[in-house]
């Protein structure tokens, strides 16, 4: 089955020639972008597209590769033992699956999603490197062998926060999301807004995009703060004419906290708008 986006994700072309390459190869498409352009999201919609079991492994600072192969308890052996426990007779009971494990021995194939894979310790992705590679393990407390039947679909995503290291990247079919352009974002917003006022559209995405365009900005707003905005906007029953007279050279958007997310960037607005008013 190829994959052609969903009713409720706007796939680019690009993107789908991305996700279909790395699902015809069994390589692990590595998605990169700015935060918010969907890439978390892609996986969950190839899952819904090709009716795959989804098995989501959410990467943190302190996640060691091991943790996804799986994780012998020795701590609770030990108790059970000293409490007199019969299940301390059986090593398995205390061998923990992990995501690899699961997707490994899933019925049916599954879409395994590595999220935000450059949040981990430089040597992570090295660590994975075989067992990607092979797909296949070995769980040395019970001398087994875990060995995929079917190469699993493997979505791996990154912020671009640490380079990854080439060995790893070798491995990988890699896309890039670029920003959406604004006909992409009108069929982004059609799809979560369908009815919406597209004069209210229009104006929201002049602001948006001028709003990215300001110099000196430290955090963008993304295409999920967009959405956030125009469902305040809908909820508050902004008045259009607020939309059509504002200039973010001159004024702070309205419910701003929904497109700017820290201190700097809201006092940067506000010394545009000072300055603007101060040249009149």
């Amino acid at each position: 089955m190829r994959f052609e986006g969903t009713a409720d994700y706007v796939a680019t072309d690009d993107l789908k020639v991305a996700v279909n390459a790395a699902v015809m190869l069994r390589r692990p498409l590595l998605v990169k972008g700015e935060p918010g352009t969907g890439k978390t999201v892609l996986a969950q919609q190839i899952a819904a597209a090709m009716d795959a079991p989804l098995i989501e492994w959410n990467i943190k600072s302190t996640t060691k590769a091991h943790q996804g192969l799986y994780e012998y308890d020795a701590v609770a052996r030990l108790r059970d033992g000293q409490l007199g426990d019969e299940r301390v007779h059986d090593i398995r009971n205390y061998i923990r699956k992990g995501k690899l494990w699961e997707a490994f021995t899933s019925p049916r194939l599954p879409v395994l999603l590595i999220d935000e894979i450059d949040k981990a310790d430089i040597e992570f992705p090295n660590d994975l490197l075989q067992e990607l590679d092979r797909m296949e393990f070995h769980v040395y407390e019970t001398g087994e062998t875990v060995k995929a039947q079917e190469r699993p679909i493997v979505v791996i995503t990154s912020n671009n926060e640490k380079e990854l290291p080439d060995a790893f990247l070798r491995r990988c079919f890699f896309h890039y999301i670029r920003f959406p352009d604004r006909e992409t974002m009108q069929a982004i917003i059609d799809v979560h807004f369908p009815g919406i006022q597209k004069v209210l559209v229009s104006r929201a995405l002049d602001i948006f995009y001028e709003v990215r365009d300001v110099p000196g900005l430290r955090k963008k707003p993304s295409t999920s703060e967009l959405l956030d905005w125009l469902k305040l906007l809908l909820a508050e029953d902004m008045p259009l004419d607020v939309l059509q007279s504002r200039d973010v050279r001159k004024a702070i958007p309205p419910l701003h906290g929904a497109l700017l997310k820290n201190e700097q960037d809201v006092m940067l607005f506000e010394r545009l708008a000072f300055m603007a008013r101060r040249e009149r």
